[in-house]
């Protein structure tokens, strides 16, 4: 039967204008002289080499990258991917506010709050941030559920979020952190004695245990990795700035945010969802100890905004002027800023507004230090280029099972496999992931090499004595690309000692990992 209910009706048609409005706008607010940014290219290649494991992230997103690749392995699928992460964000946040018996307009509230957010900009990544923000705000509704009816089916699509999430990125760790206080100290604790949690935890591990598994057979990478990140890019995070990212990322929406931890500190309708608040302030203290990045924390967002998409909507039933500027001072505010939050201006447009974007902060990078751009942007210029100048190499190759092309850095590797017209042209590095993807089976007789731009032996005197002929094709010209300077070469008739040191060069840098 049809369902005549004219209010659940438009209920459904506004989420479904909301949803689609998350597409779109994914796609519409990103400026066409961006590329792909180099985490993406990563993870795209990862596709080719399906594992329970990998050095740089877990498994799910591998599988993501087989279905993109599935369909094509165009630009529209790997952008729709993390954008319908961000859509299914929405549906979730919905569902919360309607467990709360919230009506339309907190439904509505909510739905713009996270669109007018960083989490759109969030969601037109290709990277694991965005599944990662969905898991969470699943985690946070299937509990929900689970405390207010106590059926063991809750639990068990907890479990599996909360495994998915595993797989998708560690960091779901530092929520259960959070929770496993937050719960002990409410009354919700008597969920330890319901014996479908105990089960439902060894669904979750048996879900990630291939991972698990193959962490223990490569030494756990994972550790490796956190250190390196710790070492390189977590030192110059400062606990101050990622207090106030928190806020930042939702300036927009910040009173619904507000009213959302407000309200569940001193509403007494939402006094028993106090283990909320709990877990969301353990859990920053927690990321703030480890000094982690602002935007690892986007995940428990969602749920604050979603509760206080509803208190706002009960204090202002029978305020429509109120409501309205609500709505104006969101949408206005997220109009007023996007230049600062989307990629919609052009790298000439932001040099043009240079100080705008100094203060706040954007054109900070993970070195510390201020640049023209935007990090994410710089990495998303001049890939399109660096290929082309490898191509025009590998077009000098008369035999190309003998060819080795070997990158500086991941991002060149994932660019070159990604934009080159020559198909399973395998680029590697000896970084990331790509150290394990090398192909010896065959002498290497010719080599491809690419030198980022501080490469401190630009004339290849190291590599002269062990080939018949070097030849420098090009060098990365783009002004506004990470890569800037960049340089292809071209190294012919490979001496037989040649591939001996490059397995040698592998195993040293394995080691070292």
């Amino acid at each position: 039967m049809k369902d005549k209910n004219p209010s659940r009706l438009t209920e459904y048609g506004c989420l479904v204008i909301f949803l689609g409005l998350k597409l779109i706008l994914s796609f519409v607010l990103v400026n066409s002289v961006y590329e792909l940014q180099r985490d993406e290219f990563l993870h795209l290649d990862q596709a080719n080499h399906l594992a329970a494991g990998f050095t740089s992230v877990p498994p799910l997103t591998s599988l993501f990258s087989w279905l993109i690749k599935a369909f094509g392995n165009g630009i529209f699928m790997v952008k729709l991917v993390p954008a319908l992460m961000g859509a299914i964000t929405i549906l979730y946040c919905w569902k919360i506010v309607g467990f709360l018996k919230g009506n339309l307009l907190a439904k509505c509230l909510v739905a713009v709050a996270c669109i007018c957010s960083s989490l759109l900009r969030l969601n037109t990544l290709y990277q694991p941030n965005s599944f990662d923000v969905l898991a969470w705000t699943a985690i946070f509704y299937y509990l929900l559920r689970y405390f207010d009816q106590k059926k063991a089916k809750y639990l068990y699509a907890f479990a599996v979020f909360v495994a998915l999430g595993f797989l998708n990125k560690y960091n779901v760790l530092f929520l259960i952190i959070g929770l496993l206080p937050a719960i002990i100290i409410s009354s919700n604790r008597k969920i330890f004695a319901d014996k479908h949690l105990y089960l439902s935890v060894l669904l979750a591990l048996l879900i990630i245990s291939p991972n698990i598994i193959w962490q223990i057979n490569h030494h756990f990478p994972v550790l490796t990795h956190m250190k390196l990140l710790r070492a390189t890019q977590l030192v110059h995070v400062n606990r101050i700035d990622f207090f106030i990212g928190q806020f930042l990322f939702f300036i927009s929406s910040v009173f619904i945010l507000l009213a959302g931890i407000g309200s569940l500190i001193f509403y007494k309708d939402f006094r028993k969802y106090s283990w909320i608040i709990l877990t969301y302030i353990i859990t920053l203290i927690v990321f703030s100890y480890f000094k982690a990045k602002d935007y690892y924390a986007l995940g428990l967002y969602p749920v604050l905004l979603a509760f206080g998409a509803v208190y706002l909507s009960r204090v202002l039933a029978k305020r429509p002027i109120l409501t309205g500027l609500l709505f104006a001072f969101n949408i206005g505010t997220f109009i007023y800023l996007l230049p600062l939050l989307m990629p919609v201006y052009s790298p000439d447009e932001i040099i043009a507004h240079h100080k705008r974007f100094e203060r706040v902060g954007a054109l900070r990078w993970e070195d510390g230090k201020n640049h023209e751009l935007p990090q994410d942007y710089a990495d998303m210029q001049g890939w399109k280029e660096l290929a082309a100048l490898v191509d025009s190499a590998y077009g000098k190759v008369n035999d190309k099972s003998t060819l080795l092309i070997r990158a500086d850095n991941y991002g060149q590797a994932g660019a070159i496999n990604y934009y080159s017209k020559y198909k399973n042209i395998n680029a590697v590095s000896y970084n990331a992931d790509y150290l394990y993807w090398f192909n010896m089976d065959k002498p290497v007789k010719d080599l491809i090499l690419i030198e980022w731009a501080g490469d401190e032996d630009p004339q290849r005197k190291r590599e002269q004595p062990l080939f018949d002929k070097i030849t420098k094709i090009g060098e990365l010209k783009n002004p506004y690309a990470r890569e800037k300077g960049a340089a292809v070469f071209l190294l012919e008739g490979a001496k037989k000692e040649v591939t001996g040191i490059i397995k040698s060069e592998i195993e040293e840098e394995k080691n070292d990992h």
